[in-house]
Order: structure tokens, then sequence, then C-alpha cells
């Protein structure tokens, strides 16, 4: 309330780049702490000891895939940059890679970070899960984004 008991209109201030850039990551944070609760509790081949690990899961995992995507990109606009098919056929494949292999680096993190606090079960040493995790983790976050954009 302002001085003369009025109630007063909420700022109607543009948010800078950096609190855009923040909420994008605090969102798509709690997206995959949803997610990956889901799983532990629902599906018996990820295993998470307490909600607190699965908080610095989430935060270990939206760091890393930043960095996946920030990699892949530059290796894409490397050879995008190059005229030919070698070139196209190798950014598509190079992409392929990086993605993929990328996955094997995020579940050896968290193996060094958390231990047995994290596990993912079943084939290829629960790579598969791991890998449907972060399947599910990206589909959802690109779902609560397409939701918020055609809110305006």
């Amino acid at each position: 309330m302002s001085e003369n008991g009025l109630f007063e209109v909420a700022s109607a201030e543009e948010p800078s780049s950096r609190q855009k850039l923040f909420l994008r990551y605090f969102t798509a944070i709690l997206i995959d702490l949803v997610v990956i609760n889901l799983f532990a509790e629902h599906w018996q081949q990820v295993v998470i000891q307490s909600f607190t690990v699965s908080l610095l899961v989430a935060l270990l995992l939206q760091i890393m895939l930043q960095i996946t995507l920030r990699l892949e990109h530059r290796v894409a606009d490397y050879f995008s940059a190059k005229p030919g098919k070698f070139s196209r056929f190798m950014r598509f494949f190079s992409a392929w890679v990086i993605l993929f292999l990328s996955k094997f680096v995020m579940l050896w993190a968290i193996d060094f970070a958390f231990g047995e606090e994290v596990m993912f079960g079943g084939p290829l040493h629960g790579a598969l899960a791991f890998i449907g995790v972060i399947v599910v983790m990206l589909v959802a976050e690109e779902a609560i984004v397409r939701f918020y954009k055609r809110l305006i």
C-alpha cells in the first residue's frame, strides 16, 4: 500500500537479460528435479538416496547439458561454414557423436560426484536408463517452453 492507502501497481519493467537467463535455468533445474524424482519414485532402474542428492544431480546435469549444447553448436558452426557434402555430413555426424558420448560423460560425472547415492540400473550398466531420463528431461523442458510461449 502507498502512503495514501491505495494499492500500487506492480512494476511493469521488462526483466533484464540476466534475469531472463536466471529464470530459464532455474525453471530447467526444477523441471529436471521433478523428472528425476518421478523416475526415482516409479522406476526401480533409478535409485536416488535423498531429495537433496536429486537436487544436486539436477543442477549438475543442467550444467553439463549446457556445456554439451555449446560444444555441439560450436562444432556445427565450424562445419556449417565449410562448403561441400562432406562438411554437411560431418556437421550432423559430429553433433550425433557429441550428444551421444556426452551422456556417458554425464553418467561418469554423476557416479564420481555421488557414488552409491545415485544408481541407474539395467542394460549397459544403467546407461540406457540414464539416457531415457535425459530424453524425458529434455522433452519436458521443451514442452514447458512451448506451453509458456503459447500464453502470450
